[in-house]
């Protein structure tokens, strides 16, 4: 089967690449690896058939890993560029809360993820993965408190234990792509940060 899309997936500790035709995935690589997405992205792109090579590629924009995400981002670009693909964007955030929602449906779910300086990126989203406010960095405390004693997914509920409960640790995986909605794997490909980045331009 010719695939349609390759998706990249750098946001987080895991780094992941799948392939897809009409909707399907065809192949798949993950591996949680804490930092080095840029060493392990491209050979992970090079094992799957036809070297990954598609005329679609998502990638996720973030919010995450400040460098996670623009390796994945650069990558995408540049294959691109030499391939004549077009190029969209996904949140990792609304990927983990896809994933959660297959598997145990909800009337709304919040997506958190490790934002560093001890918080946490979040996001509410409704049954249909509709989401319901921007994305925000929160400490645990407010998080936990802005749950409203909604369940939550993603690596981030780390920092709110014993301050809520239905907490579900994860990481996004490229191979849940077929699970968003179209106009939530249709987004800008440019890094959906959620805060400023620590590091200012001088003056």
């Amino acid at each position: 089967m010719q695939a349609d899309t390759l998706v990249i997936e750098t946001a987080t500790a895991a780094c992941s690449v799948a392939l897809l035709a009409g909707g399907q995935v065809i192949e798949a690589r993950y591996e949680e690896i804490g930092r080095g997405h840029a060493e392990r992205l491209v050979p992970m792109i090079a094992e799957l058939s036809g070297g990954g090579r598609a005329p679609r590629i998502l990638v996720d924009v973030g919010p995450g890993s400040f460098t996670g995400v623009r390796v994945g981002i650069a990558a995408a670009r540049g294959l691109a560029l030499g391939w004549g693909s077009e190029v969209r964007g996904f949140s990792s955030l609304a990927l983990v809360a896809a994933a959660a929602l297959a598997r145990r449906p909800s009337p709304r779910i919040a997506a958190l993820l490790e934002a560093g300086h001890g918080e946490v990126f979040m996001q509410m989203f409704d049954a249909a993965l509709t989401p319901l406010g921007e994305v925000v960095s929160l400490p645990p405390a407010a998080a936990a408190a802005a749950l409203a004693g909604h369940p939550a997914v993603g690596s981030g509920v780390r920092r709110l234990a014993g301050m809520a409960n239905n907490l579900t640790d994860a990481l996004p995986d490229a191979r849940d792509l077929p699970l968003l909605p179209t106009l939530l794997a249709d987004l800008d490909p440019r890094p959906l940060y959620g805060r400023a980045p620590d590091a200012k331009l001088p003056g």
